[in-house]
Protein backbone atom coordinates (compact mmCIF):
# COMPACT_ATOMS: atom_id res chain seq x y z
CA UNK A 1 0.00 0.00 0.00
CA UNK A 2 1.02 3.42 -1.03
CA UNK A 3 1.96 6.42 1.36
CA UNK A 4 -1.27 7.89 0.44
CA UNK A 5 -0.19 11.38 2.85
CA UNK A 6 2.54 12.21 0.60
CA UNK A 7 3.23 15.56 2.52
CA UNK A 8 2.40 15.25 6.64
CA UNK A 9 -0.36 17.38 8.38
CA UNK A 10 1.50 20.63 8.90
CA UNK A 11 3.21 20.77 5.67
CA UNK A 12 -0.33 21.16 4.09
CA UNK A 13 -1.66 22.99 6.82
CA UNK A 14 1.13 25.86 6.52
CA UNK A 15 0.43 25.70 2.38
CA UNK A 16 -3.74 26.89 3.03
CA UNK A 17 -2.51 29.25 6.31
CA UNK A 18 0.45 30.81 3.79
CA UNK A 19 -1.86 32.12 0.72
CA UNK A 20 -4.18 33.41 3.31
CA UNK A 21 -7.17 31.95 1.23
CA UNK A 22 -10.24 30.57 3.26
CA UNK A 23 -13.43 29.00 2.90
CA UNK A 24 -15.80 29.61 5.81
CA UNK A 25 -18.16 26.88 5.73
CA UNK A 26 -21.00 29.37 7.91
CA UNK A 27 -23.57 27.67 10.40
CA UNK A 28 -27.01 26.32 7.60
CA UNK A 29 -25.65 29.61 5.71
CA UNK A 30 -23.39 30.25 2.63
CA UNK A 31 -19.81 29.72 2.25
CA UNK A 32 -17.91 32.75 3.02
CA UNK A 33 -14.77 33.47 0.87
CA UNK A 34 -11.51 35.37 1.93
CA UNK A 35 -8.82 36.77 0.22
CA UNK A 36 -10.72 37.15 -3.44
CA UNK A 37 -10.25 33.70 -4.93
CA UNK A 38 -10.90 34.03 -7.55
CA UNK A 39 -14.34 32.20 -9.51
CA UNK A 40 -15.41 31.15 -12.81
CA UNK A 41 -17.65 28.92 -14.24
CA UNK A 42 -15.72 25.44 -15.14
CA UNK A 43 -18.33 23.87 -18.08
CA UNK A 44 -17.79 20.20 -18.66
CA UNK A 45 -16.60 20.29 -22.27
CA UNK A 46 -17.95 16.32 -23.93
CA UNK A 47 -17.24 14.43 -27.47
CA UNK A 48 -19.73 13.36 -29.85
CA UNK A 49 -20.27 10.28 -27.61
CA UNK A 50 -21.57 11.91 -24.72
CA UNK A 51 -18.05 11.28 -23.07
CA UNK A 52 -16.76 13.89 -20.31
CA UNK A 53 -13.06 15.21 -22.10
CA UNK A 54 -11.87 18.51 -20.73
CA UNK A 55 -13.28 21.75 -18.71
CA UNK A 56 -13.71 25.10 -20.68
CA UNK A 57 -13.56 28.87 -18.70
CA UNK A 58 -17.03 30.59 -18.97
CA UNK A 59 -18.55 33.14 -17.34
CA UNK A 60 -15.51 35.38 -14.69
CA UNK A 61 -17.04 36.55 -11.77
CA UNK A 62 -16.08 39.77 -9.72
CA UNK A 63 -13.72 38.53 -6.86
CA UNK A 64 -14.28 41.15 -4.14
CA UNK A 65 -12.02 40.30 -1.18
CA UNK A 66 -14.88 38.88 0.69
CA UNK A 67 -17.98 37.18 -0.60
CA UNK A 68 -21.00 34.32 0.22
CA UNK A 69 -21.61 32.24 -2.21
CA UNK A 70 -24.97 29.86 -1.88
CA UNK A 71 -25.05 26.93 -0.44
CA UNK A 72 -28.91 26.10 0.27
CA UNK A 73 -29.33 25.81 -3.33
CA UNK A 74 -32.14 28.70 -3.33
CA UNK A 75 -30.30 31.93 -3.95
CA UNK A 76 -32.29 33.92 -7.26
CA UNK A 77 -28.71 35.31 -7.07
CA UNK A 78 -26.39 32.32 -7.69
CA UNK A 79 -23.86 31.37 -6.99
CA UNK A 80 -23.66 33.81 -4.86
CA UNK A 81 -25.85 34.07 -1.36
CA UNK A 82 -28.93 36.09 -1.20
CA UNK A 83 -30.19 35.22 2.50
CA UNK A 84 -32.56 32.35 0.93
CA UNK A 85 -31.15 30.00 3.69
CA UNK A 86 -33.06 32.05 6.02
CA UNK A 87 -36.19 31.74 4.28
CA UNK A 88 -36.24 27.96 3.53
CA UNK A 89 -34.77 27.25 7.30
CA UNK A 90 -31.86 25.39 5.81
CA UNK A 91 -30.40 22.98 7.37
CA UNK A 92 -26.79 22.65 6.43
CA UNK A 93 -25.35 20.53 9.15
CA UNK A 94 -21.80 18.92 8.46
CA UNK A 95 -21.77 15.40 7.78
CA UNK A 96 -19.45 13.67 9.98
CA UNK A 97 -18.34 11.34 6.79
CA UNK A 98 -16.95 14.28 5.50
CA UNK A 99 -14.02 14.73 8.00
CA UNK A 100 -12.53 10.95 7.47
CA UNK A 101 -8.97 11.60 6.09
CA UNK A 102 -8.83 10.49 2.19
CA UNK A 103 -6.09 7.65 3.25
CA UNK A 104 -8.78 6.01 5.32
CA UNK A 105 -11.54 6.02 2.46
CA UNK A 106 -9.49 5.23 -0.55
CA UNK A 107 -8.95 1.71 -2.37
CA UNK A 108 -5.90 1.26 -4.36
CA UNK A 109 -5.31 -0.03 -7.82
CA UNK A 110 -1.65 -0.88 -8.30
CA UNK A 111 -0.64 -0.68 -12.26
CA UNK A 112 3.09 -1.07 -13.81
CA UNK A 113 3.82 2.48 -13.38
CA UNK A 114 1.42 4.20 -11.54
CA UNK A 115 -1.05 3.28 -8.83
CA UNK A 116 -4.85 5.05 -8.34
CA UNK A 117 -6.26 5.45 -5.12
CA UNK A 118 -10.32 5.79 -5.31
CA UNK A 119 -12.65 7.41 -2.20
CA UNK A 120 -15.51 6.57 -3.93
CA UNK A 121 -17.61 8.96 -1.12
CA UNK A 122 -16.26 11.54 -3.07
CA UNK A 123 -17.53 11.50 -6.19
CA UNK A 124 -19.59 14.10 -8.04
CA UNK A 125 -20.30 12.38 -11.41
CA UNK A 126 -18.14 14.41 -13.54
CA UNK A 127 -17.68 11.59 -15.72
CA UNK A 128 -14.19 11.87 -17.06
CA UNK A 129 -13.09 8.34 -15.32
CA UNK A 130 -15.20 6.05 -17.69
CA UNK A 131 -14.20 7.21 -21.67
CA UNK A 132 -11.06 4.79 -23.27
CA UNK A 133 -12.15 1.85 -20.51
CA UNK A 134 -12.08 3.43 -17.38
CA UNK A 135 -9.49 4.73 -15.06
CA UNK A 136 -9.42 1.29 -13.70
CA UNK A 137 -8.75 -0.62 -16.41
CA UNK A 138 -6.26 1.82 -17.86
CA UNK A 139 -3.77 1.90 -14.69
CA UNK A 140 -3.04 -1.73 -15.50
CA UNK A 141 -1.45 -0.73 -19.08
CA UNK A 142 0.55 2.25 -17.22
CA UNK A 143 4.00 1.06 -18.76
CA UNK A 144 2.78 1.83 -21.87
CA UNK A 145 3.78 6.32 -22.20
CA UNK A 146 0.87 6.97 -24.53
CA UNK A 147 -1.69 5.71 -21.82
CA UNK A 148 0.34 6.82 -18.97
CA UNK A 149 -0.20 10.10 -19.86
CA UNK A 150 -3.83 9.62 -20.75
CA UNK A 151 -4.54 8.49 -17.37
CA UNK A 152 -2.88 10.88 -15.63
CA UNK A 153 -5.05 13.47 -17.85
CA UNK A 154 -8.12 11.98 -17.06
CA UNK A 155 -7.27 11.51 -13.30
CA UNK A 156 -6.33 14.87 -12.79
CA UNK A 157 -9.75 16.66 -14.49
CA UNK A 158 -11.68 14.85 -11.77
CA UNK A 159 -12.73 17.81 -9.80
CA UNK A 160 -13.59 16.16 -6.84
CA UNK A 161 -10.17 14.66 -6.02
CA UNK A 162 -11.89 10.92 -6.00
CA UNK A 163 -9.28 9.83 -7.67
CA UNK A 164 -5.10 10.40 -7.38
CA UNK A 165 -2.77 9.25 -9.89
CA UNK A 166 0.54 8.41 -7.89
CA UNK A 167 3.94 7.54 -9.69
CA UNK A 168 4.80 4.14 -8.19
CA UNK A 169 8.48 4.63 -8.47
CA UNK A 170 8.58 7.89 -6.21
CA UNK A 171 5.31 7.42 -4.28
CA UNK A 172 4.50 10.81 -5.03
CA UNK A 173 1.05 12.45 -6.41
CA UNK A 174 0.40 13.12 -10.02
CA UNK A 175 -1.17 16.69 -10.46
CA UNK A 176 -1.97 18.94 -12.73
CA UNK A 177 -0.45 22.68 -12.32
CA UNK A 178 -3.81 24.80 -10.71
CA UNK A 179 -3.98 27.96 -9.15
CA UNK A 180 -6.23 28.97 -6.51
CA UNK A 181 -9.72 29.45 -7.46
CA UNK A 182 -12.88 28.50 -7.34
CA UNK A 183 -14.80 26.95 -10.19
CA UNK A 184 -18.98 26.92 -10.62
CA UNK A 185 -19.40 23.63 -12.36
CA UNK A 186 -21.97 23.25 -15.33
CA UNK A 187 -22.45 20.31 -16.83
CA UNK A 188 -24.37 20.35 -19.92
CA UNK A 189 -24.66 16.53 -21.07
CA UNK A 190 -26.38 15.86 -18.04
CA UNK A 191 -28.37 19.37 -17.94
CA UNK A 192 -27.34 20.63 -14.90
CA UNK A 193 -25.60 22.45 -12.52
CA UNK A 194 -22.76 21.21 -10.44
CA UNK A 195 -20.84 21.70 -6.95
CA UNK A 196 -18.14 24.70 -6.07
CA UNK A 197 -14.54 23.51 -7.54
CA UNK A 198 -12.03 24.56 -4.92
CA UNK A 199 -8.56 23.80 -6.05
CA UNK A 200 -4.61 25.45 -5.16
CA UNK A 201 -4.64 24.40 -1.35
CA UNK A 202 -7.55 26.84 -0.15
CA UNK A 203 -8.27 26.30 3.66
CA UNK A 204 -11.74 25.18 4.11
CA UNK A 205 -13.10 25.95 7.66
CA UNK A 206 -16.14 25.31 9.67
CA UNK A 207 -18.01 28.11 11.02
CA UNK A 208 -19.67 25.82 13.91
CA UNK A 209 -16.49 24.43 15.65
CA UNK A 210 -13.60 25.65 13.38
CA UNK A 211 -12.52 22.82 12.22
CA UNK A 212 -10.16 22.56 9.37
CA UNK A 213 -10.70 20.04 6.68
CA UNK A 214 -8.45 17.98 5.23
CA UNK A 215 -6.66 19.95 2.29
CA UNK A 216 -6.50 18.12 -0.91
CA UNK A 217 -5.56 19.71 -4.51
CA UNK A 218 -9.17 19.48 -5.65
CA UNK A 219 -12.54 19.64 -3.93
CA UNK A 220 -15.38 20.42 -4.42
CA UNK A 221 -18.53 21.89 -2.00
CA UNK A 222 -21.91 21.37 -2.33
CA UNK A 223 -24.50 24.36 -3.89
CA UNK A 224 -27.62 22.42 -4.60
CA UNK A 225 -28.32 22.07 -0.80
CA UNK A 226 -29.49 18.48 -0.79
CA UNK A 227 -25.52 16.85 -0.37
CA UNK A 228 -25.80 14.19 2.32
CA UNK A 229 -21.57 14.18 2.79
CA UNK A 230 -21.87 18.55 3.48
CA UNK A 231 -20.22 20.38 3.12
CA UNK A 232 -18.63 18.21 -0.18
CA UNK A 233 -20.60 17.17 -3.01
CA UNK A 234 -21.86 13.91 -3.37
CA UNK A 235 -23.93 14.05 -6.74
CA UNK A 236 -27.13 14.74 -5.26
CA UNK A 237 -27.41 17.83 -8.00
CA UNK A 238 -27.72 15.42 -10.67
CA UNK A 239 -30.70 13.19 -9.53
CA UNK A 240 -32.33 16.52 -8.78
CA UNK A 241 -31.73 18.53 -11.92
CA UNK A 242 -30.51 21.30 -10.08
CA UNK A 243 -29.81 24.32 -12.09
CA UNK A 244 -28.72 28.05 -11.71
CA UNK A 245 -28.54 30.47 -14.03
CA UNK A 246 -26.22 29.36 -16.70
CA UNK A 247 -29.35 27.43 -18.01
CA UNK A 248 -31.72 30.58 -19.01
CA UNK A 249 -28.73 31.36 -21.24
CA UNK A 250 -28.05 27.90 -22.71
Amino acid sequence: MLALVASNPAERESVSEGNGLRITVSQNGPYIVSGGVPLAQQIIDADEEGNSRDWREGQKYDAAPEYKLCRCGNSQNKPFCDDSHLRVGFDGSESDSARVPYAEQAVEYDGPERALTDARQLCVGARFCDPNGTVWRLVERTDDESVRELFDGMVGNCPSGRLISWNRRTATTIEPSRDPSIGVIEDPQLGVSGPLWVTGGIRIQSGTDGYVYESRARMTLCRCGQSANKPFCDGTHAAIGFRDDFWRAA
